[in-house]
């Protein structure tokens, strides 16, 4: 079950219908999912900021690095110009080269593209190499195309799907997660997560891992390192006008909210955030020159979305772990969070989840 349905619910605001990323409008998200035989256990997973030409109508975006051990390509050109022009593509770390050619050639066959001579993909990853044979690099040009082409709005499914397939998280299952918040402005923030990192699991202040200790730290660590390293992707979507400066204000606040769940933020986690306003006002068309007026939010009325991504992005991270379920790859087998345990806890600690 979803974190909500379980009783736990982060925060103050209220979250969007679905409760999803996909809650601001036009946004769609897909995913292939890879789950082949004893070793692989992979996948992709692509976020679409609006259905139209993304190259041609580019949105405002920026990243924020919380620690930068992982492979975020096109990032120092989102950093630079601000904008965001492809899908965002989530996969695992081996595959990142070919998901940007995938996401490079599936740009330059979008009509109106076809003169088009330069690309900016945005490919973010984390290392499923303990599930999935990662060395393999099974995820083939075709998988990431097909996740951007099943790119839908609405529900988005959850735990062991698309890039989230073979990932880990506080020692249990990872996965995918996502959860959203709808301001009293009326303006919404959706957060999605790619959860495959470590420290010591919180859930709303119950210290979970404390309490229960995965027993995986040796199968998550075959080489020995610790179950704190790992990575986390976080995509923020919005639909209040943002420039790329308080985008990136707003994306450092996701890398936070990843701090309430336990993070402990190791040498080995690459923590990356990318954050997009839908705004239609502030898209970028491409190859335009002359100055044109818009509107953008003043800082003063940004505290309630930096609160919003906060909520969302713990609630996603729970989503990520409440979904996902026990798998077995590549040789070894991650358990997935006990709930009934978990529920057990909650009620040591006075907290009284339903479900």
């Amino acid at each position: 079950m979803r974190a909500r349905e379980f009783g736990v619910t982060p925060g103050n605001f209220g979250t969007g219908k679905q409760n999803a990323i996909t809650d601001v409008a036009e946004v769609r998200v897909g995913h292939v999912t890879l789950n082949r035989g004893k070793n692989v256990r992979t996948g992709v997973t692509a976020i679409l900021p609006h259905a139209g030409n993304l190259f041609q109508e580019k949105v405002p975006g920026a990243v924020f690095v919380g620690n930068a051990f992982g492979k975020l390509a096109g990032s120092t050109q989102v950093q630079e110009l601000g904008t965001i022009e492809t899908p965002i593509v989530l996969t695992n770390t081996l595959s990142v080269g070919r998901a940007v050619d995938a996401v490079v050639g599936w740009t330059l066959e979008q009509p109106g593209n076809e003169d088009v001579r330069s690309v900016n993909a945005l490919v973010g990853e984390t290392n499923d190499g303990t599930l999935n044979d990662i060395r393999g690099r099974h995820v083939s040009t075709r998988d990431v195309e097909k996740a951007i082409e099943n790119a839908t709005q609405g529900r988005v499914a959850e735990g062991a799907v698309g890039a989230g397939t073979g990932t880990i998280c506080f020692g249990w299952k990872g996965g995918i997660g996502t959860s959203s918040r709808v301001l009293p402005s009326g303006y919404t923030v959706g957060v999605l997560v790619q959860t495959n990192y470590g420290g010591t699991l919180m859930v709303e202040g119950v210290p979970v891992g404390e309490e229960l200790r995965a027993p995986t730290t040796a199968a998550a660590t075959p080489d020995g390192g610790s179950s704190a390293d790992g990575s986390c992707m976080m995509v923020i979507a919005t639909d209040a006008p943002l420039g790329e400066r308080n985008l990136e204000r707003l994306a450092a606040r996701a890398n936070f909210g990843l701090a309430r769940t336990g993070s402990a933020y190791s040498n080995g986690s690459g923590d990356f955030a990318i954050a997009f306003s839908t705004a239609t006002g502030l898209r970028q068309r491409h190859g335009e020159t002359a100055p044109r007026p818009f509107t953008l939010l003043p800082n003063d009325a940004m505290s309630p979305l930096f609160q919003a991504a906060l909520e969302a992005t713990e609630e996603a991270v729970y989503n990520s772990l409440f979904m996902a379920t026990t798998t077995t790859g590549n040789g070894r087998t991650i358990a997935a969070l006990p709930l009934d345990e978990v529920r057990g806890l909650f009620q040591k600690y006075g907290r009284h989840p339903q479900g």
